[in-house]
């Protein structure tokens, strides 16, 4: 943050409202500085700021009251003469302030209002463009102004929200956290540092009764717990009399998270027993040595404030999330603000809407084909209004005709590009093989092993559980394979958008150069979408991989996914994939192993599946023998070598983890991934060897072995962290991993440490912001309503380390392609934090290095548009005679600097270790 940057404060903003007068003076609203500003104040502490040459800058911001234009007032009220029988729907305006949670908002207004809310971003309209939406179009019922970084007091992180609050005073609104903040910030109150930061954590919640809350209990032990994300608050003694208090938490003392099995959608738990959620006797389990305690009974003097409403106005203001999964009674709330929208127009609302009805039915056709464009072609909102305001969206109708409409796209948009490619797939199966051969570590060897370059292995090591079923490998194919490899163009500078340099070769070796204006992502989407096939074809077969891409995305790609720049360059390729059209696939469930082909509808494969069933029927084990001899050769060579070296000293480290603990306090950001690289020469090197030992040594469920040799480029990966799945019936799967401790030397001190991370309030909080997170990212691409969280917060445990693993599943929108649902989550939350977007450009500001593989993803899109990708950790990249291992962790407030420096030295010692074995 820069110590210059413009800083505005809440004190200096004391300006009287009125229903009849409206606020001329407010464009500084809509400045975009290049400058991160810090707007806050701490209470009692000096109204100033420094401009780095340690002189204070107070900037007075002038707002004057003029009358309303005539014209502006005729048109207010015109929405207001005639009185109006409630409707099926209500239409909301869902004003983004660039965070992470705000699909979550989506998803449960989509539901509650009977029609899905229009979503812009914050600096996304000019007030005269929404003005004329709201007043003359009458496209909206209310406002809805979600949460988000920073604080209200700064143009840049509030844009038009305050001119909305200040200016529509006829609109019911409902503002969340920051919006919360907004409400008292225009009205004269002080915001104010928390005395604590707390995000990701619960608390009790006490409220008056007002409409907002009803049928929501309200005080201590009554089963009203929200989820708050907040460093700032309103300072209750600043409040003005037009604002009412309204709900308001006793004490700052939180309330740990203790999870059960029958979660669902999103607040479907509000109403189960509250003992099933919140139990006390289980914590004497792991008092004893444990850093977390959970003091119930302390209380404070003050009170936090936890809502608000306006004394005249509709305007109302939560500073906790009721999105959150969570969250008790969120959907209640949601609900409630939902009727009293309704009563609010029953009494005043004019009889325009009525007019709207016939637009509605002649526009209905015209807006189902302008909904199909990809989300990533979405960014201009007056377009979007177009589409959704002026129909209600009858989202069976639209779903029916969007399959169709949806073809009809792809043949446009592919036609004039990569033309259309028939692909036929044979597949022959061979029952309860695999164990007779030697399981999946010998067919890859015989098969694949004597040759390693261009081969891959996408490996479910570890299937206990059900965690992983499926391996796949291959290697350099029929006619159809070919290598793709990108790399981002001007990373450095700080301007790239997601250009860049593609370079394909085919199985004859013939290489060329291509630049991609559009990036990868963009590529390989439209690569996907040329594809036809037939479905029977693969109807017998029990996984979703039947050729297609495989390979990785960088971290470095995130610029394609809505980050501006990158500020560092990746000595790796962003992005590293085969087109493997020749594939083994072995069943870890039913010990079955299959071989599949795809080709065009003129060529045959008959003569690999022939060579291949001819190998696989001949093993016997013995080549997965000579790799374990070799295995202990390499392992006596080891014992004098220099290991790795930190680009990050300890104290290095821990002076970042302390940046980021102030980046929290000041509102900046929820939780911050921070990572960092080790690096280590090598020479020569047994690469598959070193593979072999790594998942012998950590089996993982979604591990990995590439091998790039053009690239020089060998990934040996044992990631238990599944990032992102799509399967043939449109089910999205994400299962991210936040909280992770070692295991313990006896049986006993195992289970003491595993139940020590399943009930620590800290592991809790970074893992339920990270399943918000990722509930936001799927609600963007999926069907309003189907979101939900199977299971939240389990602990798994793995040879190294136990870790909390939650799951997210939703079902996809029938308008989004595969690449589109990962450009909504990449990179994978649990790697950055939350909000996602403020987040990395911090991350980016602290970190020294790029991330390059590591933080990315791995995995497959099939041909077929299914995928599934896992998060990269865990991994040893081998790139130019160097060894590069990434590990970091959860930067939250209640983090200690010491702690995780030494959980992110726990998480490199499986593969570095692996490689001191080898080299």
């Amino acid at each position: 943050m820069n110590s210059s940057s413009l800083r505005l404060f809440s004190s200096e903003l004391a300006c009287p409202a009125s229903e009849g007068m409206q606020y001329k003076n407010v464009n500084f609203l809509l400045s975009r500085s290049s400058l991160r500003v810090s707007c806050f104040v701490k209470k009692g502490g000096d109204v100033g700021a420094s401009n780095g040459n340690g002189k204070n800058i107070n900037a007075l911001v002038s707002c004057q009251l003029m009358h309303n234009h005539k014209e502006e007032s005729f048109v207010r009220k015109r929405r207001m003469q005639v009185p109006l029988q409630k409707a099926d729907f209500v239409r909301t305006l869902l004003i983004d302030n660039y965070d992470s949670y705000t699909y979550n908002i989506y998803q449960e207004l989509s539901v509650i209002n009977g029609v899905p809310p229009v979503v812009i971003q914050n600096d996304e309209w000019t007030w005269e463009e929404l003005y004329h939406y709201l007043y003359e179009e009458n496209a909206f019922d209310n406002i809805v102004i979600s949460p988000g970084p920073g604080s209200p007091a700064c143009p840049e992180d509030i844009g038009i929200c305050l001119q909305v609050l200040l200016k529509c005073w006829d609109v019911p609104i409902l503002g969340v956290c920051l919006g919360h903040q907004a409400l008292g910030y225009v009205h004269g109150a002080q915001i104010v540092h928390a005395s604590e930061p707390i995000h990701g954590r619960l608390s009790e919640v006490e409220h008056n009764g007002c409409q907002l809350f009803r049928d929501v209990p309200s005080g201590r032990n009554y089963g009203f717990k929200v989820v708050r994300y907040h460093s700032l608050v309103i300072d209750l003694e600043s409040l003005p009399k037009e604002l009412i208090p309204i709900a308001w938490t006793s004490s700052t003392s939180t309330l740990p998270f203790i999870g059960c099995d029958d979660f669902g959608k999103s607040n479907v738990h509000e109403a189960q027993k509250v003992e099933s959620i919140f139990v006390d006797p289980v914590l004497a389990i792991v008092e004893n040595g444990s850093s977390n305690h959970f003091d119930y009974g302390s209380t404070r003097s003050t009170r936090v404030l936890m809502g608000i409403r306006h004394s005249s106005r509709p305007h109302y203001g939560v500073q906790f999330h009721p999105e959150s999964v969570a969250t008790c009674y969120g959907s209640q709330i949601f609900k409630n603000f939902r009727e009293i929208t309704e009563d609010y127009w029953l009494r005043f609302r004019s009889s325009f809407k009525e007019k709207r009805a016939y637009s509605n039915a002649c526009m209905q056709l015209s807006n189902v084909i302008e909904v199909c464009s990809s989300i990533s072609a979405e960014n201009n909102a007056v377009d979007q209004l177009k589409k959704i305001v002026h129909a209600e969206r009858d989202l069976e109708y639209n779903k029916t005709e969007m399959k169709h409409l949806e073809m009809f796209n792809m043949v446009n948009t592919h036609h004039a590009t990569t033309g259309y490619k028939c692909l036929k797939l044979e597949w022959r199966k061979f029952g309860h093989l695999a164990g007779q051969v030697g399981g999946a570590e010998s067919i890859f060897c015989e098969l694949f092993g004597h040759e390693t370059e261009n081969t891959f292995w996408l490996d479910s090591s570890s299937t206990e559980k059900e965690r992983a079923r499926f391996s796949f490998m291959g290697g350099k194919g029929g006619p159809l394979w070919k290598q793709l490899t990108f790399r981002l163009s001007h990373q450095s500078d700080g301007s790239s958008k997601g250009g860049g340099y593609l370079s394909l070769e085919d199985c004859q070796g013939s290489a060329e150069t291509i630049f991609l204006k559009e990036g990868f992502l963009d590529f390989l989407n439209k690569e996907l979408l040329s594809y036809r096939y037939d479905k029977n074809e693969y109807e017998g077969l029990p996984f979703d991989f039947h050729g297609g891409y495989v390979g990785y995305i960088g971290y470095d790609l995130k610029v394609e996914c809505g980050v501006k720049s990158n500020r560092h360059k990746s000595k790796t390729p962003d992005a590293c994939f085969f087109f493997a059209d020749n594939l083994v696939v072995v069943d870890h469930k039913n010990d079955d192993v299959y071989i599949l082909a795809i080709h065009e509808e003129n060529s045959s494969v008959t003569q690999w599946l022939d060579d291949t069933e001819e190998k696989l029927l001949s093993l016997d084990g013995s080549v997965k023998m000579a790799l374990g001899k070799q295995d202990s050769h390499y392992l006596t060579l080891s014992s004098n070598k220099a290991g790795f070296a930190a680009e990050k000293s300890r104290e290095q480290y821990i002076e970042d983890v302390k940046k980021c603990l102030n980046y929290i306090k000041d509102g900046e950001s929820y939780e911050l991934c921070l990572t960092t690289q080790m690096k280590k020469p090598i020479k020569e090197l047994n690469s598959l060897g070193l593979y072999l030992h790594l998942r012998e040594r950590n089996p993982a469920p979604y591990a990995a072995w590439l091998n790039f040799s053009k690239e020089d480029l060998c990934i040996c990966c044992s990631s238990p962290e599944r990032f992102l799945q799509l399967d043939r019936k449109n089910t999205l799967e994400a299962k991210p991993i936040k909280g992770t401790i070692g295991r313990g030397a006896t049986k006993e001190e195992d289970e003491q440490l595993k139940l020590k991370l399943q009930f620590s309030e800290k592991d809790q909080a970074e893992n339920l912001m990270i399943v918000d997170l990722l509930r936001n990212d799927l609600g963007r691409v999926c069907d309003p309503g189907s979101v939900h969280v199977p299971r939240l917060m389990d602990v798994e445990s793995y040879a190294t380390v136990h870790t909390m693993v939650s799951t997210i599943r939703g079902k996809k929108r029938s308008d989004v392609s595969a690449v589109d649902c990962v450009k909504a989550a990449f990179p994978g939350g649990s790697m950055t934090g939350a909000p996602k977007l403020r987040s990395m450009e911090i991350l980016d500001s602290i970190e020294s290095c790029s991330r390059g593989i590591y933080s990315g993803c791995i995995g497959f899109f099939s041909y077929n548009q299914t995928f599934d990708l896992n998060i990269v950790i865990r991994t040893v990249i081998l790139h130019e005679s160097e060894a590069s291992i990434g590990a970091g962790g959860a930067i939250i407030a209640l983090s200690n600097p010491e702690d995780e420096y030494e959980e992110m030295v726990l998480k490199t010692r499986a593969p570095s270790r692996a490689v001191m074995h080898f080299d």
